[in-house]
């Protein structure tokens, strides 16, 4: 006589993700990336793990419109999106790299309704180190 196995796989996979639409964060850290070819925006909780990111290319542009202010602030908004509705209210910016987007994704930010505590520009900027590639001919 042999006893029924029991189906432990279907309740502990019910479980799984319920705790994620459940975590409040009030306050978190975006990161904004603008390259000359594409802006991404990650947010972050305070202790540093990803909740949330999007990019130009995700939110829908391809080629050379991935580049463009408008294609920043879409995917400032396609990020903050499901943070707002979790509760999230304050958080402060970190915006990396020389792209066009960095104005447009820091106006949508605010427009959204997220208080800002700070805006700091993380760019890095060398010491003299290695030789710059050549300017961008425009």
């Amino acid at each position: 006589m042999t006893k029924p196995i029991a189906k432990i796989g279907l309740r502990k996979n019910a479980h799984i993700g319920s705790n994620k639409n459940e975590r409040r964060i009030p306050k978190g850290i975006i990161h904004v990336q603008a390259s000359f070819n594409n802006t991404i925006v990650t947010v972050t909780d305070a202790r540093g793990r990803v909740v949330s990111w999007a990019s130009a290319g995700t939110s829908g542009f391809r080629g050379t419109k991935k580049g463009t202010p408008y294609a920043a602030q879409a995917a400032a908004l396609n990020a903050i999106r499901t943070l707002v509705n979790q509760g999230m209210q304050r958080a402060e910016v970190m915006i990396k790299g020389p792209g066009l987007g960095r104005d447009a994704a820091l106006r949508s930010i605010r427009r959204n309704g997220m208080l800002l505590s700070f805006v700091r520009d993380v760019t890095p900027m060398p010491h003299n180190g290695c030789r710059p590639p050549k300017k961008r001919r425009v």
